[in-house]
């Protein structure tokens, strides 16, 4: 009786999630940092087995973090301050960084869409794989206007930002990639704000970078699915 009134409050739900966040900051810092206690990630781990545990359903959970995932478009914004700092290094590598914009996220759309295929999903589905790399307020918007499903969407974004806050540091390690403009500016435009968060671990300079990759690859994709998922379609029909 007494779960069910607070479960029923949206602030329960606020503060569990806040709280779940702060233990995994806590964790990886009692871990010196290590990759896999990763704070966003163990949040998730907690407050879905709670959820689970309870039987409380979705929607009444977002009733109160749904704050939260306001905030997701004031703190993209305000990453413009560390670009800011660093514009000078920004001028300098312009060319470069165009470029592997256009390339990464062109394939990042393009596999995403594949793998859906080679599966066998449905349309909704490959709508859904193809936006994985984008931040998710971008995300959300842009899979509702193709078709996609946002619910599915919203997931495959938070695994992809995971999986490559995991993977980053030894795969740069694996590969003596040592800039950290480069580790941050692919960091986020494969990884969107997970990446982002992961890259400022390594140095201002890599987060600012980051914040930068994920703000154009947002753009980016966008702009260019709407033309390129309908070609797509139509050669995977002949």
């Amino acid at each position: 009786m007494v779960w069910e009134r607070l479960a029923g409050s949206p602030l329960l739900w606020l503060a569990l999630t806040l709280l779940a966040y702060q233990f995994g900051v806590w964790l990886q810092r009692r871990l010196r940092g290590h990759a896999l206690a990763n704070p966003v990630l163990i949040a998730v781990a907690l407050l879905s087995a709670l959820l689970l545990l309870s039987g409380t359903p979705y929607a009444r959970y977002m009733n109160g973090a749904g704050l939260i995932h306001f905030l997701l478009g004031p703190a993209t914004v305000a990453l413009a301050i560390p670009l800011y700092a660093n514009w000078r290094r920004l001028r300098a590598m312009t060319l470069p960084l165009l470029g592997a914009l256009v390339l990464g996220s062109l394939l990042a759309a393009v596999s995403g869409w594949g793998l859906g295929a080679l599966l066998g999903a449905g349309h909704e589905s490959r709508v859904s794989l193809a936006i994985k790399s984008i931040t998710t307020p971008i995300a959300m918007a842009v899979t509702e206007r193709l078709g996609g499903l946002p619910s599915l969407t919203a997931v495959l974004v938070i695994v992809t930002g995971m999986v490559g806050g995991l993977c980053a540091d030894a795969l740069y390690r694996r590969l003596r990639i040592e800039d950290d403009a480069v580790r941050g500016f692919a960091l986020g435009l494969a990884a969107h704000g997970l990446g982002t968060a992961r890259a400022f671990q390594f140095s201002e300079q890599a987060g600012a970078f980051a914040a930068l990759g994920m703000g154009l690859n947002g753009l980016l994709t966008s702009f260019a699915l709407p033309w390129l998922l309908p070609w797509l379609e139509r050669w995977l029909a002949r």
